[in-house]
């Protein structure tokens, strides 16, 4: 039973038993329409090009409603055009207009067409739901073009009046801008990031952006956006460690451009120390061209060396400082005898690569000189300083979490730590033993402490600490892996010192009975529920499958990214759950450039479950919010017959 007090609150929205009774039949409308698509993304890993078109497709959905709408009104190519419209209007509408075919026939036919498309897409939703998505400035309009009669002759005349003025005022542009966004957007109901939105690719910053923007989204942390958000709450090694990747993928135009990130200081540190140093071992992998920043490839493998030497420094006296991480045989720079070439590693001994070490002392390597404390000090200045990276990280913050669970799904990025006899392993902090939901539980307060936590420096440094652990410790769940070896895969050429071991999980979990006790720890039905996660990119090409433990595990890393493409052999995984089914869309490479014709591009589908009858939506988590919203209603109801609270009866201007 609902209290008195809470009760009195809701009296406030609905004063009276009509009041009451109105929203209780509005609540079970609702519930029985069809359930809600979510799609799950994984690993965008700074691939813009590639989120934002599979985003503004519903991953090549469009192009199938399309197909099935107009299947004998409109030819293949004409079903292509109208697609490229959806997805891009700004860049088809110039396309059009300088070839002289954007005519006003041309854009009354592309409306009513445009309108239809967004009828029959939106069909299944409530009127609530797609008036939340309808563009404000063309409301009233776009309401008109949707629900007025159809086929009545003065109907048809409103509707042709309403585009011909549409046409006459000037406004086709806009609007049809407007309609495309508004097809794009009712095509995801619900949009699930599992993790990794940065590093890699050229255009985190372009990703952040979409999904601000985007009505309904929430993130499950990546290590990748750990480090971010690390480096936001003013950790020194997650900066130096953003900056090594970013110049390391030539990812100049992301740091500098997108993020404000002020790259000159190191740029001069690195003719001074390094401007002789052929830094071999450090030349960028250059996936994407910068537009704006372009730097010679040969200067960036010094600006490379020199922030990873700067990396490997500060990661030392971090450690030095947290013995408590375990993670001492990761102070790399102590193992080195310098003046014979060789890195030691317990009883064995590997030649160096690179013995060009200008800035280190031997007698003591993880010393800062004077000018890398200066450097630091400015990376560190523009870092707290970015006006975009606070936006996004905040978003990150409020947005995310560790894990979620939603739907009978249990969505997280990494791992939950396992022993390899199947029991949850445990992570030590501050003296408490932390394993599975708690574990995950435990970190998700940690990781908000490092960002808002005011009241107790000395904690939230400590806090501030823990996050770079969190994006490469052996039992973060983010993580799951012996170790990140960087210095190894610059410095060493034994194979095996190089291997980096993942956490049993990511073998245990492939086993149905392991998937389902992980499913009921956190308090999900084993039965029908999945786990969903990512960060180990799926090898399609070596046979290997996204789907895993009898159905209950499934990983979507397929490989967005393109610096994992030739290992995955596809161009990555979305998972969609609609009211009929659970598919996996397989993406296939292609080029994302301006003149190609992505209006074509259909993945190839796989439905892996499918559902023994059609979802509705109170058969989701939102229709058990409702159900409870109508026992709460049911109770006001009870107590205004009962006398306990007065009914009202507000004026109209009330």
């Amino acid at each position: 039973m609902s209290t008195n007090k809470y009760l009195s609150l809701l009296a406030q929205d609905y004063p009276n038993i009509k009041a009451a009774t109105a929203e209780i039949i509005h609540l079970n409308a609702l519930k029985e329409l069809p359930k809600g698509t979510e799609y799950f993304f994984s690993d965008l890993h700074g691939e813009d090009k590639a989120f934002l078109h599979l985003l503004r497709s519903a991953s090549g959905n469009i192009r199938t409603k399309i197909a099935q709408l107009y299947e004998n009104k409109m030819t293949y190519e004409e079903q292509n055009q109208l697609a490229n419209l959806v997805y891009d209007p700004e860049r088809v509408l110039e396309l059009l207009r300088d070839s002289d075919r954007l005519t006003p026939e041309w854009i009354r036919i592309t409306i009513f067409r445009l309108v239809d498309l967004c009828r029959n897409i939106g069909g299944k939703y409530s009127l609530e739901n797609i008036s939340r998505k309808t563009p404000t400035v063309y409301y009233d309009i776009i309401t008109e073009l949707l629900f007025s009669g159809q086929g009545e002759p003065d109907k048809k005349n409103y509707i042709d009046s309403i585009i011909r003025f549409i046409i006459e005022a000037g406004a086709s542009r806009s609007f049809i801008v407007a309609m495309c966004s508004m097809i794009q957007d009712i095509c995801i109901n619900t949009l699930h990031i599992i993790g990794d939105i940065f590093d890699r690719g050229p255009g985190p910053h372009r990703i952040m952006e979409e999904l601000m923007n985007f009505p309904v989204v929430d993130i499950q942390w990546g290590n990748h956006d750990i480090l971010w958000m690390g480096a936001a709450a003013g950790n020194e090694v997650c900066m130096s460690s953003v900056i090594r990747i970013g110049v390391g993928y030539n990812n100049f135009d992301a740091l500098e451009d997108g993020y404000d990130l002020n790259l000159r200081p190191l740029s001069s540190f690195t003719e001074t120390f390094y401007g002789d140093d052929p830094c071999i071992r450090f030349h960028p992998k250059i996936l994407d061209e910068n537009e704006y920043d372009q730097v010679d490839a040969s200067h960036a493998a010094r600006m490379h060396k020199a922030i990873s030497i700067i990396q490997f420094k500060l990661e030392g006296q971090l450690l030095e400082k947290h013995p408590e991480y375990e993670m001492q045989d990761r102070i790399v720079l102590k193992k080195i005898d310098f003046e014979r070439g060789v890195y030691k590693h317990g009883d064995h001994e590997y030649p160096l690569l690179d013995t060009c070490f200008p800035t280190i002392d031997p007698k003591d390597p993880l010393q800062l000189i004077p000018e890398e404390r200066k450097l630091i000090h400015s990376i560190r200045a523009s870092f707290l300083h970015s006006e975009p990276l606070k936006r996004h990280v905040r978003f990150l913050y409020s947005h995310g979490s560790m894990y979620k669970t939603v739907n009978n799904n249990l969505l997280f990025h990494g791992c939950i730590p396992l022993n390899e006899d199947g029991s949850f392993d445990s992570l030590k902090y501050k003296g408490e033993n932390y394993s599975g939901k708690a574990l995950m539980d435990c970190l998700d307060v940690l990781i908000q402490d490092a960002f808002y936590l005011t009241s107790d420096p000395g904690q939230k440094q400590e806090k501030v600490d823990f996050m770079w652990y969190l994006w490469c410790g052996p039992k973060s769940p983010l993580f799951g892996k012996s170790q990140m070896s960087t210095f190894e895969n610059f410095f060493l050429e034994d194979k095996k010192i190089r291997k980096e071991y993942y956490n049993p999980y990511f073998q245990l979990a492939q086993r149905e009975e392991i998937a389902r006790s992980i499913l009921t720890v956190f308090g999900l039905d084993a039965d029908i529920a999945h786990i969903i996660n990512g960060h180990v990119p799926v090898k399609i090409k070596d046979g290997e499958s996204p789907v895993k433990a009898n159905g209950k595990l499934y990983v979507i890393d397929g490989g967005i990214a393109k610096a994992y493409q030739p290992k995955t052999g596809i161009a990555g995984y979305t998972l969609i759950f609609n009211s009929h089914h659970l598919a996996l869309a397989e993406h296939h490479s292609f080029d994302y450039g301006i003149e190609n014709d992505l209006g074509s591009y259909m993945p190839t589908l796989h439905i892996v479950e499918t559902m023994p009858r059609r979802l509705k939506e109170g058969d989701t988590d939102l229709g058990r919010e409702w159900d409870t919203q109508i026992a709460d209603l049911n109770d006001l109801i009870l107590a205004y017959r009962h006398g306990r609270i007065k009914e009202r009866y507000p004026s109209e201007n009330e």
